[in-house]
């Protein structure tokens, strides 16, 4: 497995977090039917692994994330999702990492797991839902997570959740099916045209399924920017390419070809989406990934594998 995907966008349950997002009132995630909560071990995910050639996994949780509704409930139930996402990683080194998440919106307890999942459990980075309670990422209000991750370098996995107001803006479906899309636009827009992109350039942010429709918002954005005379930040499309990009959903070649227009091969790493995504279609995504021309004349594998490597920082 030396050779085989490393795979940024790949998550777990628990038993008691799943009874706990229940309990706040979401039994139905994010829209979907309540069967379709995914029950997770680690045996399981291995098998998926060895099919597709997935040599490491880094785990995370999905959303709803952890904040439910009460800040101190957040706070002990990141600490409990954080310590189960170490210990799968120490029973399974090779084979697992994991992202930590954080209890936001309370910035004093996000700041605190922050120093224990990076500095104590060696969690590989930080998962963040892209908005919280309506807070989204260049919120002046969690600013200071932003600037201890920036100032740790950390890699930060976005990743998308219900917004405010999703009664209406779904229009019925499940979120994940379109709204999901637009959710990760509308906080990375949000980032780059706050400035907020510039002021925390160092850190290294993952955006999920291979960029949605930001590649088809990049010159319409930019349109807007440059009507702003007070707007002295870089080009759209430049602060675009500051950003990873994981392939997890439809990375097929349309999809692909749009986000070639904003990214560079180098930014662009795997994800599969399991445990959310079923087995049958996760390896139905990769074998569509595999027929898919790489630019390079690479294969994807290889390409995305040598790019998670240089950004999580494991040896070749």
């Amino acid at each position: 497995m030396t050779d085989g995907l490393i795979d940024v966008h790949a998550h777990f349950t628990t038993d008691d977090y799943i009874e706990a997002a229940k309990t706040a009132g979401k039994r139905e995630p994010d829209g979907m039917p309540e069967a379709y909560w995914p029950r997770w071990d680690a045996h399981t995910h291995l098998d998926l692994m060895d099919q597709a050639g997935i040599a490491r996994s880094v785990l995370s949780l999905s959303s709803p994330g952890v904040h439910l509704g009460d800040d101190a409930e957040a706070k002990a139930l990141a600490r409990t999702i954080n310590e189960f996402g170490a210990g799968v990683r120490r029973e399974h080194p090779d084979r697992f990492g994991h992202f930590a998440s954080l209890p936001l919106p309370d910035v004093d307890a996000a700041l605190a797991e922050i120093a224990y999942a990076l500095d104590e459990l060696g969690a590989d980075g930080v998962a963040l839902m892209t908005n919280v309670s309506g807070i989204y990422l260049a919120d002046k209000r969690i600013q200071p997570v932003l600037e201890e991750l920036d100032r740790r370098a950390a890699v930060v996995f976005l990743h998308p959740t219900s917004c405010v107001g999703h009664e209406e803006a779904a229009l019925g479906y499940p979120r994940p099916m379109i709204e999901f899309i637009f959710e990760t636009a509308r906080t990375i827009v949000d980032f780059i045209l706050s400035g907020a992109a510039q002021r925390y350039r160092h850190l290294r942010l993952i955006v999920p399924h291979a960029g949605g429709v930001l590649p088809l918002l990049a010159d319409r954005l930019e349109l807007f920017r440059t009507l702003d005379p007070n707007n002295g930040g870089p080009p759209v499309r430049e602060s675009l390419r500051g950003f990873y990009y994981d392939l997890a959903g439809t990375a097929f070649d349309p999809q692909l070809t749009a986000l070639a227009t904003i990214a560079e091969t180098d930014q662009l790493l795997y994800g599969s989406d399991y445990c959310w995504t079923p087995p049958a279609a996760v390896l139905r995504a990769l074998t569509d990934l595999d027929k898919v021309e790489h630019p390079s004349g690479r294969r994807w594998r290889a390409s995305t594998t040598r790019n998670a490597r240089y950004l999580l920082g494991l040896a070749e």
